[in-house]
């Protein structure tokens, strides 16, 4: 199953009628924590590191449902913890729905296949499997032997009933160009819609800190993975901001564009960072310091960070605030090979001439990091 045109015309329209109101800081996904607690204890996680009594607390549907009100984006990704492990997730996920959301449910797949009893397919509804590569490597990454393969099978399993499923992938350092384009590979003959990528951010409390990417690393991996690419991999994701992973382009960090609600209120100043919590979504907007956040700040924290919830919407902001940004977004849907004979896969061709694409169109990614 594609990703729906009327996703992509709800995200487009919305945008571009914020941009004709004269709004700067407006959301387009939500980012909705509602719960902590996991059942993995990945070594990159920062979000799991809580004493015993905040990682009991769950939002409630009706909390859940007033922030996306309140936010007002079209897209909601639903992070965590993990999400499954909510007892009312289901009644959440579904709710959104019905508010005509389009939700992003993201697990790492051990409870996928028991769970899909209780929800139902919809264009407005997807499944996000966090995957960080092949079985080897994926079990290594989330400390535990078995959970790709179990993955797999509820990933079987959604596609089997007729949901809509993704994949999210980490890249931290030493991940290997080769292996990831395998990878994509073995994702796209299992059959999920799409994929989405993001290199690893560097939170204060995982247990692992010596593996996440700098800026020229995370450009240098990316421009290897990217680059002459198969027809077959598609990536739910705005083209835009791949090129940016990849060193093509330059974006300034918009951190409002995927704000963050959890048990703690609205997350300041995005889903990486905590810099304290503000009451209300408006108060969020209001009295953060958004000058202080980003690479181009100056902020230790923000130095090499080029992470989704922070760029990404950057990217759609420049796809539809210009001609210019529309057009490079076309033409990076259309001839989206990248052709790079300095790097894998490539042939004695010139950099940068592409082949014609498979008519993709932009899409904003909305999985976590984790």
């Amino acid at each position: 199953m594609a990703v729906p045109v009327s996703q992509m015309w709800t995200v487009a329209s919305y945008v571009v009628s914020k941009k004709l109101k004269g709004d700067k800081h407006y959301p387009v996904v939500l980012m909705l924590e509602p719960l902590m607690r996991c059942n993995l204890a990945c070594a990159g996680c920062g979000k799991i590191q809580y004493p015993g009594h905040v990682l009991k607390r769950d939002l409630t549907p009706a909390e859940c449902f007033a922030a996306a009100e309140e936010c007002g984006a079209p897209m909601v990704s639903i992070p965590g913890g993990e999400p499954l492990m909510h007892p009312q997730i289901a009644e959440i996920a579904m709710g959104l729905v019905a508010r005509k959301k389009y939700v992003y449910l993201c697990t790492n797949g051990l409870l996928l296949k028991e769970k899909l009893d209780e929800f139902t397919p919809s264009k407005y509804f997807s499944f996000v499997v966090h995957m960080d590569g092949l079985r080897e490597h994926h079990d290594f990454s989330v400390c535990r032997e078995g959970t790709y393969d179990k993955a797999v099978a509820g990933i079987r399993e959604a596609l089997r009933r007729g949901f809509r499923v993704t994949t999210n992938t980490t890249l931290f350092d030493g991940a290997q160009p080769e292996s990831v384009r395998q990878f994509f590979d073995a994702m796209m003959e299992l059959g999920v819609e799409g994929m989405m990528l993001s290199p690893g951010y560097t939170y204060d409390k995982a247990p692992d800190q010596a593996h996440f990417l700098s800026k020229t690393k995370t450009r240098r991996l990316f421009r290897e993975i990217l680059s002459n690419r198969d027809e077959r991999w598609r990536f739910n994701m705005s083209p835009l901001f791949l090129e940016y992973l990849m060193g093509k382009r330059e974006y300034k960090c918009t951190p409002w564009g995927m704000p963050t609600y959890n048990i703690f209120g609205w997350q300041k100043p995005c889903y990486l960072l905590q810099d304290g919590y503000a009451d209300s979504f408006a108060e969020l907007i209001r009295e953060t310091d958004w000058e202080q956040y980003g690479t181009e700040s100056g902020n230790p924290k923000c130095a090499n960070c080029m992470v989704h919830s922070g760029y990404e919407a950057s990217a759609v902001n420049d796809t539809f605030g210009s001609l210019g940004g529309f057009l490079s977004t076309v033409r990076a849907t259309l001839f989206d090979k990248y052709k790079d004979p300095d790097v894998m896969g490539g042939s004695p061709k010139q950099p940068g001439v592409g082949s014609a694409g498979s008519g993709r169109f932009v899409q904003i990614s909305t999985g976590p990091n984790s």
